[in-house]
């Protein structure tokens, strides 16, 4: 794809990010934000991140900072909002992008869980507007889930899907716009069940996470559950299913373990205790090592 203008709202923790993959494919990136001391620090943050994975630093020359919305998407050919999720904040956000920018510009939200039609119900010309679901770190995982809406244009889903895949990510279609798409429909209904296995006594949290990561959560970077449905037979897992999905937790709304402990102020790491208790250390070594892993996985990838 030729070199593209690209205009990235949001220079916070996903947005920084997203700034920087595009840049490091060679396209021309405008970065924004309403908040000055997020936006003075955004280049810098990126320089830290292209040197601790050795890229080329010389992408940070094609980053430019802009304080103003307008004038950062008005010359753009694909503008991508990464701002908190907040349907209010991301709708009145969209109004303002399309009337300075193009008419002919693709507008994507990068929301992890707001339907997309939500966001984009009132503009003009919604033909040209979707979602684009990047995963933390930006810069480290490869997925990018691409959200079409009722009025989303073929054209506009393929040229996105063709945008992302050559800046070296892994783009899908999501055909049909639901909360959470794909990828945090299936987290979150491992976590509801997590959270259900603590909350009835049937183990405590460390149980959870070392049963995920010492058992299929070793294979799931090279084996999808599908796969894996197909690879011991279909026959197999329904034979499972009628035993097992019966028990499972599927309350529509979040467990009231949960809620109690937010309304305790157990809010995990960053008040010290979760569902477990976090001490500075722990939380420092754990980031560390998802770092680490994330890295590894990067320079297997190629």
């Amino acid at each position: 794809m030729a070199q593209a203008r690209i205009a990235v709202v949001g220079a916070g923790l996903m947005g920084h990010g997203i700034a920087q993959v595009f840049a490091l494919a060679g396209h021309e990136v405008t970065l924004t934000d309403a908040h000055a001391p997020t936006l003075a620090t955004a280049k810098d943050r990126i320089l830290a991140n292209l040197r601790d994975l050795g890229d080329e630093e010389t992408a940070l020359a094609r980053v430019r900072t802009n304080p103003d919305l307008s004038d950062s998407v008005r010359d753009a050919d694909y503008i991508v909002e990464a701002v908190r999720e907040d349907l209010e904040v991301k709708r009145k956000l969209f109004a303002t992008i399309e009337a300075a920018a193009r008419r002919d510009a693709i507008l994507a939200s990068n929301t992890s869980v707001i339907p997309i039609t939500a966001i984009m119900e009132g503009l003009a010309h919604r033909e040209r507007a979707l979602g684009t679901h990047w995963w933390n770190p930006p810069y480290l995982v490869p997925l990018v889930e691409v959200i079409g809406t009722e009025w989303t244009s073929d054209a506009a889903i393929a040229f996105t899907m063709n945008l992302h895949r050559d800046i070296g990510k892994t783009p899908v279609h999501v055909r049909k716009d639901v909360a959470g798409f794909v990828g945090n429909r299936l987290q979150h209904a491992l976590w509801r069940e997590a959270v259900s296995l603590v909350e009835n006594g049937i183990c405590d949290a460390e149980t959870v996470d070392t049963v995920i990561k010492a058992a299929f959560g070793r294979r799931l970077a090279v084996l999808g559950p599908l796969e894996n449905a197909d690879l011991v037979g279909t026959d197999l897992t329904l034979a499972i299913h009628r035993t097992v999905l019966p028990a499972i937790d599927s309350r529509p709304g979040p467990s009231p373990y949960l809620e109690k402990l937010v309304a305790d102020g157990k809010l995990g790491m960053k008040s010290g205790e979760g569902f477990r208790t976090w001490t500075p250390a722990q939380q420092a070594e754990l980031r560390a090592r998802v770092l680490k892993h994330l890295k590894a996985a990067r320079e297997s990838d190629g």
